[in-house]
């Protein structure tokens, strides 16, 4: 990520707080509004159809639509695709609810974390940063060139491919692969 966009995410994020509008990126074709949740807003974009679908299988609309702040990598329907054939059809169904709630809570981050603040702790760690997950497993962050990529506890990485879609209950930054605990 560049110095630029750095500066201009850690910009918008403080304007966040001021009551100033913002627009945010469009996302899956739909615009995203800092005054929705994480839900509202997710429900819009047509690159997130497979992960809306899991997050309503595993129970979790009302977490994230609760207060939070929370911190989603969201993954895209494209995504989703790059896992081996069935492993969704299999997650969704009512006796893998546990194993489908376990994947989607790895993408979940507790607090606000815009690419700023991430890049920073970045810095602070010398070149990475260890993120802790609501599922209780680390994801580690690092910067790829101009890309902020996260890896997973089997090792695979995802890159953030559309960063600081600000909520009213947290941040999300879209991925283009599933995290897997």
């Amino acid at each position: 990520m560049t110095k630029t966009r750095i500066l201009a995410a850690a910009a918008a994020f403080a304007l966040a707080g001021t009551g100033i509008a913002l627009a945010n990126p469009m996302v899956g074709g739909a615009a995203m509004y800092p005054t929705k949740t994480i839900v509202q807003n997710a429900v819009n974009s047509k690159d997130h159809t497979t992960l809306v679908a899991a997050v309503k299988a595993a129970g979790l609309v009302d977490t994230l639509s609760g207060a939070g702040p929370f911190t989603v990598f969201a993954p895209t329907n494209a995504a989703f695709g790059k896992l081996p054939a069935g492993t969704v059809d299999t997650l969704v169904m009512p006796e893998n609810k546990g194993t489908l709630t376990q994947v989607l809570t790895y993408h979940v981050v507790p607090g606000r974390l815009t690419s700023a603040a991430i890049a920073a702790k970045i810095r602070a760690g010398h070149g990475s940063a260890t993120l802790t997950t609501v599922q209780g497993e680390p994801l580690t962050a690092r910067m790829s060139g101009k890309w902020l990529v996260l890896t997973d506890a089997k090792g695979g990485t995802s890159r953030v491919t559309t960063a600081n879609v600000l909520q009213s209950n947290g941040v999300i930054h879209v991925v283009d692969t599933v995290l897997m605990p």
